[in-house]
């Protein structure tokens, strides 16, 4: 609205001038700084509405990236509130059969791990450098390699339905870190993560 009113101020200046000017004046000079004074608002306007059109652009991005987090706070919400819930486990996606409730939940919160990951990728909060340096650590354990057996396909699968380059991309960067690791052998077993205490307790 400001980009219009100034533009309709600046294109109404010429025509106020005329009406103040005195008599004997110049009408011919007064018509060539019309003229170069008409193309200077020409060019401010459009300046104007661009400045208008990008602050627009920008507030949309925002409201668009603060409801996908409400979005995925809630879904996050209800993740957490079945993973110590056998009755609400169920209520998600079948996993393999041989995977028992604990691996369930195990799953589950590395799918949450990866999804803050993707979240900060898509929006280029992170590069693909950052990707590898993480998706490399993460795929020594046992947890991790064991989520991405069960779930990778379907990361792939959802990202390229949803049509977005970098989601797409990060899929491609996690699956490459993946296959690195199990090249390099065996993974760091959940069991032995940590070392016992004196009394013999993990």
């Amino acid at each position: 609205m400001a980009g219009v009113v100034t533009a309709l101020v600046i294109a109404m200046t010429p025509l106020l001038l005329q009406w103040a000017a005195p008599a004997g004046l110049d009408w011919d000079e007064l018509s060539k700084i019309s003229q170069t004074y008409g193309a200077l608002s020409v060019f401010f306007s459009a300046a104007a509405l661009l400045g208008v059109a990008a602050s627009l652009t920008f507030q949309a991005h925002q409201t668009k990236t603060e409801n996908e987090e409400a979005q995925r706070a809630s879904h996050r919400e209800l993740i957490l509130a079945s993973l110590d819930d056998p009755d609400l486990a169920v209520c998600w996606d079948p996993l393999p059969p041989d995977i028992s409730l604990r691996g369930r939940k195990q799953i589950t919160f590395v799918n949450l791990i990866v999804s803050s990951w993707w979240v900060d990728y898509r929006l280029k909060r992170t590069n693909d450098d950052v990707v590898r340096v993480m998706a490399a650590g993460h795929f020594r354990g046992e947890a991790a390699r064991r989520h991405w057996d069960v779930s990778g396909a379907n990361w792939r699968e959802y990202c390229e339905a949803l049509g977005e380059r970098r989601a797409i991309r990060f899929v491609t960067l996690m699956h490459e870190a993946y296959v690195r690791a199990v090249a390099d052998g065996d993974p760091v077993l959940s069991a032995s993560y940590f070392a016992a205490d004196i009394d013999g307790r993990t």
